[in-house]
């Protein structure tokens, strides 16, 4: 069964959510707004760059971008034109089910919060248009720290506002900067990626 390999395991006292590719399968429809978004500045990515490093934050995406690739565009104006495009598809996007059960399971019984790389307009959007929203305590975006993942920032202001010592609380998430800034923060963490995984 799915849900088991995503079971937290005892002791812990709260629960910390990425959202997006954890909570909510939004990673083909972000690739599909930033592509449009970027193609529309004259600059251009592959599926697999995107997916490689959708962990980061916009800006941090954008900046390297622009390192890499020598691109020049305002990385404002990308960024708005990308959100107003997701806002048009939000609707498509469904609930990751297993993590969301783990969510439901856990409701009422500990703290939960999500801590997410993605602008808080976007976030909040997501969560509500999959109705997990109101299960969480704490949404914790990009726009409340200085640095995105695989710095800790996101995680360790989620669990001081959880008022639960970070290593109490269990991490989950779908990318190797999130992982590792569960690592940096001293929490335990569970990778969904395990769900997509065949069995052998």
């Amino acid at each position: 069964m799915a849900l088991s390999k995503i079971e937290p395991i005892p002791p812990y006292n709260a629960l910390i959510f990425d959202c997006d590719g954890t909570l909510a399968d939004t990673l083909p429809v972000h690739f599909q707004t930033w592509s449009a978004s970027l193609q529309a500045v004259g600059a251009d990515i592959s599926r697999d760059w995107y997916y490689k490093y959708c962990g980061t934050s916009a800006q941090q995406m954008l900046q390297l971008l622009k390192d890499v690739f020598g691109y020049e565009f305002n990385s404002e104006t990308v960024i708005a034109h990308r959100q107003h495009h997701y806002q048009s598809l939000i609707n498509t996007v469904q609930e990751v089910q297993a993590v969301a059960e783990i969510v439901r399971k856990h409701y009422g019984l500990i703290p939960m919060a999500v801590a997410s790389g993605g602008e808080r307009v976007v976030l909040e959007a997501t969560l509500k248009n999959i109705k997990l929203l109101d299960f969480f305590n704490i949404v914790v975006s990009i726009d409340d720290v200085e640095k995105g993942k695989p710095s800790p920032d996101l995680f360790l202001l989620a669990s001081q506002r959880l008022g639960v010592a970070p290593q109490d609380c269990i991490v989950y998430e779908d990318s190797d900067e999130g992982l590792e800034a569960a690592r940096r923060a001293c929490m335990r963490s569970i990778d969904v990626r395990v769900l997509w995984q065949t069995q052998t």
